[in-house]
């Protein structure tokens, strides 16, 4: 069985300390209130997740998820939305947060809860089947 439809299964269980931000196409930022706690707090992948960002490869995070793209300098310019305890946060780094299941700017989709998730996964699903595909103007170059 294929998960959720996607096609192929994708392995985990890489460290943190061996993962290269080069050797993936794309970026899932979790949620809830303890991972992105802890995420936005390690060094480490707050410039994993910042690679990615200055890769202009895509990015998606929900519910508390933003925090890490705070801490790595991503959130400012942007229109996303998140949990909403966090507006704040994000709109002192700069951020235009918005109230709605879910955003995509600039190569970043974002969702605010749980309830949100199949709108989320419609987005990200879409902007994932194209990372790190050669665009058709790269190809025709």
């Amino acid at each position: 069985m294929e998960p959720h439809g996607v096609g192929r299964h994708l392995p985990g269980g890489h460290a943190l300390d061996s993962a290269r931000p080069e050797a993936f196409d794309a970026l899932l930022l979790p949620g809830g209130v303890i991972n992105p706690d802890t995420l936005r707090t390690d060094e480490r992948a707050v410039s994993f997740a910042k690679a990615f960002f200055d890769a202009g490869k895509p990015v998606a995070s929900i519910c508390h998820g933003p925090w890490t793209l705070i801490e790595a300098g991503a959130a400012r310019g942007r229109r996303l939305t998140s949990w909403t305890s966090l507006k704040t946060d994000l709109r002192n780094a700069g951020a235009e947060w918005v109230d709605e299941e879910v955003v995509v700017d600039q190569g970043l989709a974002t969702s605010r809860k749980p309830d949100d998730i199949p709108a989320f996964n419609r987005e990200v699903i879409r902007m994932f089947a194209n990372a790190g595909k050669p665009s058709r103007q790269a190809a025709a170059e």
